[in-house]
């Protein structure tokens, strides 16, 4: 009987070698690091880091003594609302020297300007039958003492021209707000007026009113309040 061999161990060695020898090489991974390569500097955000929050729109400047358009201002049978202003000839045009009379106050744009002439001469020239009425006329604007007083000094308007600079007493009866011009918009004084009762309230107002035939039509309503 004949005896098997065995193939000496060393034998594998080789084969092994020769295998390893003919498997072919791994290809790298994408994003192998290469020599001399430089690595992107990326900065990553904490997990729970709050996102900024948009930047707002800067907010649009407002004019000095601008005020929204549409301000009422008081109606009929409202509270006159007080006021009390330096005036031409020395005076001071208040609401406590009138308390328990009647009174009409008109709001101009501008002192010596042609509408605003026509109306204050159109008031001084009735002003004996408002006297005659027992009511006094106040006219405000925002023009400045000097303005007035030469305003009032070329049309011998007797009646107590108020100065209003900041607006204040136009904003309180709704005669400042946004007007509208030959087509322009603005924000300004709007012209008004107001026949106040002995009672210190308003018994007739009158809006953006038209010079011609005004001044008329403010004593025909003094006459019928009685």
């Amino acid at each position: 009987m004949a005896t098997k061999v065995k193939a000496p161990a060393m034998a594998k060695a080789p084969a092994k070698a020769a295998a390893k020898a003919a498997k072919p090489a791994a290809a790298k991974k994408p994003g192998a690091k290469m020599a001399g390569a430089v690595k992107p500097t990326v900065t990553v955000a904490p997990r729970n880091a709050a996102p900024k929050p948009a930047a707002k729109p800067a907010k649009a400047a407002s004019k000095p003594g601008a005020q929204a358009a549409g301000a009422a201002g008081p109606t009929e049978g409202d509270a006159a609302p007080a006021f009390s202003l330096p005036a031409t000839g020395g005076r001071t045009a208040s609401t406590a020297a009138l308390k328990g009379k009647p009174f009409i106050v008109y709001f101009y744009p501008k002192a010596d300007t042609p509408g605003c002439t026509t109306e204050a001469c159109d008031f001084n020239e009735s002003l004996t039958q408002f006297k005659g009425l027992g009511l006094d006329v106040i006219g405000i604007s925002k023009d400045a003492m000097p303005a007035l007083e030469k305003f009032a000094a070329k049309y011998t308007i007797t009646f107590p021209l108020a100065s209003d600079p900041e607006n204040a007493t136009a904003q309180a009866y709704g005669a400042w707000g946004e007007k509208v011009f030959m087509g322009r918009r603005s924000i300004g004084l709007l012209r008004s007026t107001f026949l106040v009762d002995g009672k210190g309230r308003i018994a007739k107002a009158w809006k953006k009113v038209k010079v011609e035939g005004h001044a008329a039509a403010v004593l025909a309503a003094a006459k019928a309040l009685g």
